[in-house]
């Protein structure tokens, strides 16, 4: 079948990137994130792994080169490792079905460890893993009930596997940005490397998000007095802006999608574990690609991609204030991260 041409939206931005959330479970409860006591979609609502995956190769065809997989927490998900395996074999295939530059995974890193070898061995050479303190207290308030330890040595394990570990923390004041310089010196020595970012209004959680909100160009201040960064060109598809820490390896992402605005250059789309194709993190606008391919398969696969990007926006309109509500009503579990 010839592919249909790429996949450019109606602001001239070409899609290279598609994030699937295979779940929207995840083992943790962050406080940021979402409430404590959620109800998660039932498993009948959910992708089968092959209509994940035939999505996800479709858009590969259409010139999509990155696919993360993320959730809720991925892990969890019993048959993503056959779904990583399936991915895998698109990593660095040329041809006239395309091909994938990289093949990634966000984690919260509690199920790491037993799932790195398989990982690599899937051809995942690198992993992100959301971890917003060392602190074992601190780390089982934030998340409600989690073990740091597990993560730490989640982490541990993705290393010695040989895939490159992103750290991703969410900067959050009163608890963790104390801690965010020590962080980035333990991502140095451990040759990590780091990104920070600001809260995001997505969902209703159990406290204001205002509370908690850290603009990162306060926290850039704070790390340029103790560390020596330079501006890195660097970029992975996302919507981090790098900086390097001098005579190191170790890069330091901000994530700034309150006081720098990171939607110019998006790339972007988002599926969710119900099979619909999101646009944007911070819109509603969606297409239901589960219904299409179940009623009209490829054909109707393609039409309804097509339908979809001419619906993404230019921009998000995220902002925090007091009492304000959430962007939009659905939790990141949902669209993936």
């Amino acid at each position: 079948m010839d592919a249909p041409a790429p996949l450019v939206d109606p602001h001239g931005r070409t899609i290279r990137y598609l994030r699937i959330s295979v779940t929207d479970r995840c083992d943790l409860r962050c406080r940021y994130c979402m409430a404590e006591h959620m109800t998660f979609l039932p498993r009948s609502a959910l992708l089968q792994l092959e209509e994940i995956a035939v999505i996800a190769e479709r858009f590969i065809a259409r010139g999509v080169t990155k696919i993360r997989l993320s959730g809720g927490e991925p892990l969890v998900r019993r048959d993503v490792g056959d779904l990583m395996r399936r991915l895998g074999h698109h990593v660095g295939a040329k041809g006239p079905d395309g091909g994938l530059d990289e093949l990634t995974i966000t984690t919260n890193g509690t199920r790491l460890a037993q799932h790195a070898a398989a990982m690599a061995e899937a051809g995942i050479r690198r992993v992100n893993v959301s971890i917003d303190t060392r602190d074992p207290d601190r780390f089982r308030y934030i998340t409600r009930h989690g073990d740091v330890t597990q993560v730490l040595a989640g982490i541990a394990a993705a290393k010695a596997a040989g895939m490159r570990v992103k750290v991703n923390t969410v900067a959050l004041a009163g608890l963790n940005e104390d801690e965010l310089p020590d962080l980035l010196q333990w991502a140095v020595d451990e040759g990590h490397d780091l990104s920070l970012i600001e809260t995001m209004p997505l969902g209703a959680i159990d406290e204001d998000r205002v509370d908690r909100f850290v603009p990162l160009t306060r926290v850039l201040e704070a790390l340029q007095a103790r560390f020596p960064l330079v501006r890195d060109a660097h970029r992975t598809g996302g919507p981090a802006r790098y900086w390097r820490v001098e005579g190191t390896d170790t890069r330091l992402g901000l994530i700034s999608p309150l006081t720098a605005n990171f939607c110019d250059g998006c790339n972007r789309v988002r599926l969710t574990t119900e099979g619909k194709l999101y646009l944007c993190l911070g819109h509603d606008d969606q297409v239901d690609l589960k219904a299409a391919l179940r009623d009209g398969g490829i054909p109707a696969l393609d039409a309804a991609i097509a339908d979809g990007l001419a619906l993404k926006p230019a921009r998000h309109d995220f902002r925090i204030a007091a009492g304000a509500a959430p962007a939009v009503a659905r939790h990141m579990s949902v669209t993936g991260g």
